[in-house]
């Protein structure tokens, strides 16, 4: 047994300890519910990428890859960026292969920001990105998002100008956005492109969502407004792609100072990995474009299941433009807040949802509002709905 009276977590990550998404995952599991926490795809990907990954393996790919990635995957990527958005990023200087978004965002974090920077980002956030801002040692600054036009989640222009202080080293944004699925309009955009020249701020752009946009919503990268190449460094993956999220192959594109920056951190992170599966994805990416209208309309029904489920025994949600998720209002059931909602439900009705409180700085913002995972097969969609329309809302929680 260790002995010592120093508090053994370090004072940057005290305020995280285990993620909501475990924390959910685990009670789900003792609860046998459907788990429409996680944002995970229940189908694999195109069989034909699998198969490339089954030929690399047999291949012999199985040894470290280069520290930016495999060639091959570097290239695939600056092609996409350019045939898609017209964005030209050398491959062997402008592109890195990362393990997965996630280290993408958090390396680009440690290797560019000092002790006290400031990270501008809109608040509600996807949870690894506090994390990541804290471990980098910097300031997170959060702009709300709120319900606005039809229930789409805007942010406040002059909110935004009044969080940038001489202090702020970049911008984080998320788009489509996760946990609300809101899809940054053109203009937003330009906003934030004004905001990042006028004070000489870099932005990190998270796009892993990049192909599931729904009702018309367009993806504009932040990348391709005019001026913004030079100090954008855009993230995006494989995982939500082509639905093989355990495969962690993400990569950031950007200016090689940036990428150099995201590199000195990443080599000391994972160095590198996943060399089959970085090939198969090579190859994957030159057929994106079709997997991903099949998947996008598939997704878009599921959305509207989903949506269309959770209203008729009343909990209604707020419009998804793009990724995985609606967030719905819990009020109508009882449910003065969604923790309480969330833990009832997976404990009665055998259903996994997500209080979106958690991805809040101000989490009275988002104490109503449950986060549900469309990425689902149909049939698990409609028995998770059965289960909630057959809960007795009013009883009082007990236990699985």
């Amino acid at each position: 047994m260790l002995v010592t009276r120093r508090e053994m977590t370090s004072s940057r990550l005290r305020e995280f300890g285990t993620t909501i998404f475990a924390e959910m995952t685990a009670l789900a599991q003792r609860c046998e519910a459907v788990n429409l926490g996680q944002g995970f795809p229940d189908t694999d990907g195109p069989a034909s990428l699998l198969a490339a990954a089954r030929q690399a393996i047999d291949a012999g790919a199985n040894q470290y890859p280069p520290l930016a990635g495999v060639p091959e995957l570097r290239l695939a990527i600056s092609h996409q960026r350019a045939s898609r958005y017209q964005t030209e990023y050398c491959p062997d200087s402008e592109v890195a292969v990362t393990a997965g978004a996630t280290e993408a965002v958090a390396a680009a974090l440690l290797g560019l920001c000092e002790p006290g920077d400031e990270v501008v980002l809109f608040e509600p956030y996807y949870d690894a990105y506090a994390a990541a801002i804290a471990m980098a040692g910097a300031v997170r600054v959060p702009v709300l998002l709120r319900p606005g036009r039809a229930g789409v989640f805007e942010f406040d222009p002059a909110e935004l100008r009044s969080a940038v202080t001489p202090r702020t080293r970049l911008i984080l944004l998320n788009s489509p956005h996760n946990p609300t699925g809101k899809v940054f309009t053109r203009a937003e955009l330009e906003l934030i492109a004004s905001v990042c020249q006028l004070h000489d701020i870099v932005a990190i752009t998270d796009e892993v969502y990049e192909y599931l946009t729904y009702d018309g919503a367009e993806h504009v990268p932040l990348a391709s407004l005019p001026g913004m190449r030079r100090r954008t460094l855009a993230v995006s993956s494989a995982g939500k792609t082509f639905s093989v999220t355990g495969w962690k192959v993400g990569w950031a594109c950007g200016p090689e100072p940036l990428v150099k920056a995201l590199l000195a951190a990443k080599q000391y992170l994972t160095f590198a990995g996943g060399t089959p599966f970085q090939l198969a994805v090579a190859i994957g990416l030159q057929q994106a474009g079709a997997w991903s209208a099949e998947l996008r309309a598939r997704l878009n029904q599921r959305r509207d299941q989903l949506r269309y489920g959770l209203e008729a025994i009343g909990l209604p949600s707020y419009p998804c433009q793009g990724g995985y998720f609606l967030q719905a209002d819990v009020r109508r059931t009882g449910f003065a807040d969604a923790i309480s909602f969330c833990r009832y439900i997976t404990e009665q009705a055998g259903v996994a949802a997500v209080p979106s409180a958690a991805f809040y700085d101000r989490p009275e913002t988002g104490r109503a509002i449950a986060r549900f995972a469309f990425c689902k097969r149909q049939e698990v969609l409609a028995e998770a709905v059965a289960r909630l329309a057959t809960a007795p809302w009013h009883a009082t929680s007990t236990a699985c």
